[in-house]
């Protein structure tokens, strides 16, 4: 892992933010997916009031480095709903010490389970922690169709 990463909780006012990083992930990271696929899934980057209010009830962790979030995860109840990095930033631990910082919280909430819905590409980063496939499942966004797997680790 980066050693100037700091794991954090989210701070208001930075949704906007977190949208850019979420935006850079699907589009300039690496992919299975293509660029009218990626274009479906996100065609600009999240923000606004409605950004905010979606990620308000989330208990939301932020990786960052050098003063800046470089990526974050979401949770609700047991459901992570985001988990998205920087692509500079992938393949450095920053996934591995967000899900580490998600994963105490749900079990410090006495959760029994996590799961998510994980693209192409999160697939064997959620495995690598735990995580099974539920089943694969392919769902229409915008006028096309991206692949990814519901999966699930129990917490014990």
């Amino acid at each position: 892992m980066a050693t100037d990463l700091i794991i954090r909780p989210a701070i208001a006012g930075e949704e906007d933010a977190l949208g850019r990083i979420m935006f850079e992930a699907i589009h300039a990271g690496p992919s299975a997916y293509t660029t009218a696929q990626k274009s479906a899934w996100a065609a600009t980057p999240p923000s606004g009031a409605n950004w905010a209010a979606r990620l308000a009830p989330m208990d939301v962790h932020v990786a960052e480095a050098h003063g800046a979030p470089v990526g974050f995860m979401a949770r609700q109840e047991t459901y992570i709903d985001f988990t998205f990095v920087l692509p500079d930033w992938q393949g450095r631990g920053v996934f591995a010490a967000l899900f580490a910082r998600t994963e105490a919280a749900a079990r410090a909430a006495g959760l029994r389970r996590l799961w998510v819905h994980a693209s192409l590409m999160a697939q064997p980063a959620f495995a690598a922690r735990g995580f099974h496939v539920i089943r694969h499942e392919t769902v229409p966004r915008n006028g096309e169709t991206l692949d990814r797997a519901e999966m699930e680790k129990v917490l014990t």
